[in-house]
């Protein structure tokens, strides 16, 4: 017992007055290849590589330190270890002039060049595509549009294909339909996209219960020196999440939301019809279990809809199944199947 209360003491001391426990280091990498909105990161692997290369993509208004919270539950690191060659687009801040910018931006421009810094930096050997949340549907529209692209394999974790199987966006559509399907839009439009402190908020109220019960969930685990630290390294990554731009912001609204395209797998991105049925490469569809904004329901629509598509759950939320604790035991092994 009063070891229990030594090593609560210590955590305490460590995570409030002694600069936390999570060890935030990034993974050591370098810039390979910079554009609007782009920044493609080759990371540093020791000895001799592994494999195809590995392009992690984040979502928009996200960082690509969702692939690397914290070291010892990184799947940067995971990979790193292993040898594989691993690189990750990231876009940084959205700023005013970029409110114009819509989801095709990313889906012709940002990840097909990203693609293809990949390619060329590790000597035209095929590349696995792996992306999280929005980051996965990017993903899936860009092997469709682009099917002649260097592309080994596509991994989407914790990305919703069918809003209706959405609880929370549920919840939403009779206040949407009361205003006259203006509520929303006037509010993205007005500040030219969703400010970063509204994506902070978003983030908080897809998880509210796990949020409301923190404080208890901390009383209770204050010997658990990795819990603490992973709930310390989640609140520094939605601290820095970003906004998101306005026009894309308007195609989510109305072609995912309203007219749930994505589930039918035809979307109209700038007079361009894409349709996910097309891509032609093993995909592995990754949903969690506890997934509130991916639920699995939702997220296995893409199985339907690829021919050559796998389906699993694995425990955890939006961010856990891919980089929560139980991750390192469930996807990130999954993935490293998948791959080889």
């Amino acid at each position: 017992m009063l070891d229990s209360v030594r090593e609560a003491a210590g955590n305490v001391a460590q995570r409030w007055l002694f600069g936390g426990l999570a060890d935030r280091r990034p993974m050591p990498s370098t810039v390979i290849d910079r554009g609007r909105t782009r920044a493609v990161h080759a990371f540093d692997v020791p000895g001799a590589r592994q494999g195809d290369p590995v392009l992690l993509v984040p979502p928009l208004a996200v960082s690509d330190s969702c692939f690397d919270l914290r070291r010892g539950c990184s799947l940067v690191e995971h990979l790193v270890t292993a040898g594989r060659p691993t690189y990750s687009v990231s876009y940084g801040e959205i700023r005013s002039d970029d409110r114009d910018l819509g989801l095709e931006h990313w889906v012709d421009d940002v990840l097909p060049a990203a693609l293809g810094a990949v390619h060329d930096h590790c000597g035209g050997r095929p590349v696995h595509l792996v992306g999280w949340c929005l980051g996965g549907i990017l993903t899936a529209l860009t092997a469709a549009r682009h099917a002649d692209g260097p592309i080994a394999s596509l991994t989407v974790l914790g990305s919703p294909f069918d809003f209706t199987a959405i609880p929370l966006l549920t919840a939403l559509r009779p206040l949407d339909t009361a205003t006259g399907r203006l509520a929303f839009p006037l509010l993205y439009r007005a500040f030219g996209g969703v400010p970063a402190p509204l994506v902070r908020r978003a983030f908080q109220i897809s998880a509210l219960d796990k949020h409301l019960t923190k404080p208890f969930a901390i009383a209770r685990n204050l010997t658990d020196r990795d819990y603490l630290a992973q709930l310390e390294a989640v609140d520094g990554f939605t601290t820095g999440m970003l906004a998101f731009p306005g026009r894309a912001m308007d195609q989510v609204y109305r072609r995912f939301f309203r007219a749930n395209a994505l589930a039918d797998g035809v979307v109209i991105l700038a007079d361009t019809r894409i349709d996910v049925s097309t891509i032609d490469v093993p995909t592995l569809v990754v949903a969690g279990a506890g997934d509130t904004i991916a639920p699995p329901r939702s997220a296995r629509r893409l199985q339907d809809l690829v021919p050559h598509a796998e389906f699993v759950t694995v425990p955890g939320g939006h961010l856990g199944v891919l980089t929560g604790r139980a991750a390192r035991e469930t996807t990130w092994p999954l993935i490293d199947r998948f791959h080889a």
